[in-house]
This record gives C-alpha cells, structure tokens and sequence, in this order.
C-alpha cells in the first residue's frame, strides 16, 4: 500500500491523500531545475526548467506565454496575502484539482491534488477565499448525474473535505461572490444566479436568471453561444463579471471573454462598450480559442493581468494551456487586454519573488507514496487496492482487457517534442505499457503480453509478430513525440534500442476528434490477469 506522509482516507477513490510538498520529486534522473536560459535568438523561445521541460520565465526579465504548458483549462485563481493559488478543471483525472501556488503569476510550485473521492467528469471549478476558510465549487458530471459540489479546508493544502451535492443540476461553471447585501451567491452558466446559505454549504432558493449576454456578430465563425465560466470582481461600487461565450474548442476564432457590470449582484448589468475583451481573431495567431478568463490584481498594486487558457497554434493535442495577459483599467471605469495575440515575450509582473517552476516528471518510485502529477484516468473505487510502491518500483494490478478499460496512470505535459521510457516487467496472463493517452476510444504506444509486442494505435490494438519472444516478461519501451510523430522503440536492457519499423501521426488525437477536453499525455497501464511493476520512468524534453 501506498504510506503518506500525511494522509486523509478517501472515502470514493480509496487512496489516501499525500499532502506533502513537491520538493523531493526535484533531483530525479538529472532532472535538477536548470533555471530559466536567456534566448539566444529570435522571440519564439522558452526558458527551461526540469528535464529542460519549456518554462515561461525566460530568464531576462521576461516571460512567454504558456505559463503553465499542457493542459491546464478553465484556470481558477485566487490572491491571499502576497500569494496567489490556482487549480484547473480535471475532468477524468484522480486524484484531481491538484493547487498551484506562485508569488509572481509566472512561477509555480505543486501543493497537492484537492479532490479524491470521483464525482465524475470534473469542469471549470471556483477557488475562494471566504471568512478565513478555502471552497472549491466544482461542477461534475457522470454518464446518468451531473450537479455543481462544494469542497472546503481550513488550510489550502488540506486536509479538504468530502463532496458536498448542491444539487444543481442544470448549470455548469459556477462564480462565487459575496453581494452589497453579505449574502453569498453563486453565479453559474447562461447567466443565472443561486443565493447560498451563510456556510456556503448549500442553496438558499430558487435559480434566478440576471444577466443577457452581449452577443457577438453573427458572421464570425464561433462553436456555439454557450455562456459560460462568469469570473466575479467587485471593484469599488461595480461588480464585474467576466464571461466566456463562442465555445470552447471548434473553430480557432470561436471562444472569447466578454464583460458586464453593475452595482447590484441582481443588475441591471451593462454590458462594457469594448467587448470582446479578449478574442483570437485570426488563425494565424499563435493562441487559438482564449477564453474563460479571471481578472487579478499582480504583486505589484494597481497592476492588472487577465488569467485564462487557450490551445496552442497546431497544437490542440496540449489540450487547452494556460495564458497570462496584461490588463488596464481605463478612464471610463472598464478594463482592457493589453497584450494583443500573446506571441511575443511580455515584462513579467513588477514585485513578486521567484521560484522553481513546475515538477520533474520522471520518477524512480523511490517514495512510498505517488507523486503528484499522476492521476488515474476514469478510476473505480477500489484503484488503491491496485498500487503499490516498494523498493524502487511500482506496481499496479491488472484491469480490464485492454487501455481503455484499465484506467492508465499518466501525466500532463507541455512540450512540443518530448522522449518518455520505462522498463515494465509483467506477470504471465497480463498486458502492459507505455501509451500516448487521450482517452478510451484514442490513444497509441506499445505494449506486451503472453503473445508478443501490441502495438496500440487509434485507440485499437494489433498484434506484431517476431518483434520480441511470447516468453518476454521483462521490457524497456520508450516513446518519442516530435512535433506530433510518434517513434516507439523497444530494448531487452535499457541500452540497445530498437526502433520500431511503424511510427504514428497524432495531431488528430484531441477534442475536436474525440471530445473530452483533454490531451495526449503519457500513461502506463496493466490489463488481463496479474499485476505489472515499473521502474526507472524517465522523461526529457527534445527541444
């Protein structure tokens, strides 16, 4: 079983929370932090962090955006002090809603994953502050039940509470905000409204609708309406509320963030005269779909960014990313972005002190517990019972009869190109192996079992012939993702690899093909009978 060093019982997934820091995944595999490298040329390059992974931080006083690479959708983010924390949706990923946490918007660290117990698919979540004490408001869904549920925690890094049903069934995407009458509300999808109780815990009355939002032209080319993600500022005497419209995936030019005011959280709300407040407005751009965005004070006061995600230029397999875009507030009382398409590298905020950026993701198994990056995809309650770690090794029981059905163990990335190997060692009667994973119906990599190698590719399996022995229990695979080809390699040791004759193209393995909001991310898994052990997982960037 899997020791912590703080622990909570997970009442759901079964797997006790690890709620210790980050800091000891960080000399993995020569995975030392190298810091943020000053571009040698052009505006196109990243600074680099662990295992070169491409950071914001540029290392000369500026940053390009992503600030987080990889999927990282619907950013919510708060400000505490002089410290900022940050969650994303999570979707079918436990343990889930892992918080960030940075003193300058651009530099993150790993806390420790909020969510446990499934509730289902989990979207855009609301990180408060409210009287001292931490919510996460968080819409879920499953195949027959979707409502909004409420988490809560004394301290960010937990312990956090159980699920709490709100019952809400028809909304997605709520908005917390305290109104000029102290009462607490919730603002949610399509311009609707709840009143909460005083604890926050549950609703106080019906939904009331209060907002119409402001409609773009009808000749631009969107997915749909679909109001959603509102993001609650009060400023002086006005409420703000920032909404997305224009749907978040689609068309490259189809999601935006629009805004409103008022000086009652029931309206009247107006809408604000230079909407849309943030668009892409050509495919040509480098961000594609920027959307569901929050307002922020940065370090420094007086000083504005707007926080919210979009998909890389190419590059939908990264899922949605998050961006960091400087704002203004104007005479006439109304924000605006400032910082145009995002491809060129901006002044990163004036007052906040550094540190590491993001989490190696290579790992030895040397702790006992699981680092914080991994999360199950689509686990059942009994996912505790199938892992273990000892001496070096992880094991994970055997489920289901192919990667779709064995919930595989990955991890989010954000580089354009990346190698990621391992050596699997399987019992007789199991399958096993290393994925490239968007979801159960899309994914690729290579596997084994008591017949030979899989080859696994569009999410279906093919058996190869005279690649290694039907005897082979013990096998190092690795993968390399460059720019979307995919070239498998196999070695009996590690050191003498074995490229495999088929290489794959994965630019189509995303949302627009197969739904989800997710991303291609790299997994390991176990099906059949028995169990399987990995060691030595190592992950670099390419370039």
């Amino acid at each position: 079983m899997i020791n912590r060093r703080k622990t909570i019982e997970l009442a759901g997934l079964g797997l006790p929370a690890v709620l210790a820091g980050c800091a000891r995944h960080q000399g993995l595999f020569s995975a030392r932090q190298t810091g943020s490298s000053t571009p040698k040329n052009g505006l196109d390059l990243w600074g680099r962090g662990f295992e070169s992974q491409r950071i914001a931080d540029r290392g000369d006083g500026t940053f390009l955006n992503p600030i987080f690479a990889g999927d990282h959708p619907d950013p919510s983010i708060i400000k505490d002090g002089d410290v900022y924390y940050i969650t994303f949706s999570s979707f079918d990923a436990y343990p889930g809603l892992l918080i960030w946490k940075s003193f300058d918007l651009v530099n993150w660290s790993p806390l420790s994953p909020a969510l446990w117990t499934p509730i289902g698919s989990v979207w855009a979540p609301d990180l408060i502050k409210h009287d001292g004490r931490y919510f996460i408001y968080i819409p879920a869904r499953t195949k027959n039940y979707k409502s909004i549920y409420v988490i809560h925690s004394e301290s960010i890094e937990g312990p956090w509470s159980e699920p709490v049903d709100l019952k809400l069934h028809d909304h997605i995407d709520p908005g917390h905000m305290v109104g000029e009458d102290g009462k607490r509300y919730l603002f949610l999808s399509n311009g609707d409204m709840v009143v909460l109780t005083d604890d926050g815990l549950a609703t106080d009355g019906p939904v009331h609708h209060v907002y119409d939002p402001w409609r773009y032209p009808e000749d631009w080319d969107v997915e749909c309406f679909c109001p959603e993600g509102p993001k609650m500022l009060r400023r002086g005497e006005w409420f703000y509320m920032l909404t997305a419209v224009g749907g978040t995936a689609g068309p490259p030019t189809g999601h935006m963030v629009i805004a409103a005011r008022s000086k009652s959280v029931f309206g009247p709300w107006e809408h604000a005269p230079n909407n849309p407040q943030v668009r892409t407005s050509s495919r040509e751009e480098k961000w594609w779909s920027r959307g569901h965005a929050t307002l922020i004070e940065g370090p420094s006061r007086d000083d504005w960014w707007l926080v919210y995600h979009g998909y890389e230029n190419g590059y939908w397999t990264l899922g949605r990313q998050c961006l960091l875009d400087p704002a203004r507030w104007r005479d006439d009382g109304w924000f605006e972005a400032a910082g145009g398409d995002l491809s060129k590298p901006i002044a990163i905020p004036a007052g906040g002190r550094k540190q590491p950026h993001g989490v190696a993701l290579s790992d030895d198994f040397s702790e006992s517990e699981l680092q914080s990056h991994w999360a199950f995809y689509r686990p059942g309650e009994d996912e505790s019972q199938r892992v273990k770690t000892d001496n070096n090794m992880l094991q994970l029981a055997a489920k289901g009869t192919s990667p779709a059905g064995a919930s595989p163990l990955c991890f989010v990335n954000g580089d354009l190109s990346y190698s990621v190997e391992i050596e699997i060692e399987r019992d007789a009667g199991a399958m096993s192996g290393l994925l490239l994973f968007y979801n159960e119906s899309l994914y690729c990599g290579l596997g084994f079992d008591d017949d030979g190698l899989v080859m696994h590719r569009y999410g279906t399996e093919r058996r190869i012939a005279n690649v290694i022995g039907k005897t082979t229990r013990r096998l190092f695979i690795k993968l390399e993702n460059d720019r979307h080809i995919v070239t498998m390699f196999t070695s009996a040791d590690g050191a003498d690899w074995r490229r495999f004759d088929v290489q794959i193209e994965t630019s189509g393995y995303h949302h627009n093909v197969a739904y989800d909001f997710l991303s291609l991310r790299p997994g390991i898994y176990a099906a059949g009978e028995g169990a399987a052990r990995f060691r030595n997982m190592k992950y670099r960037a390419l370039r």
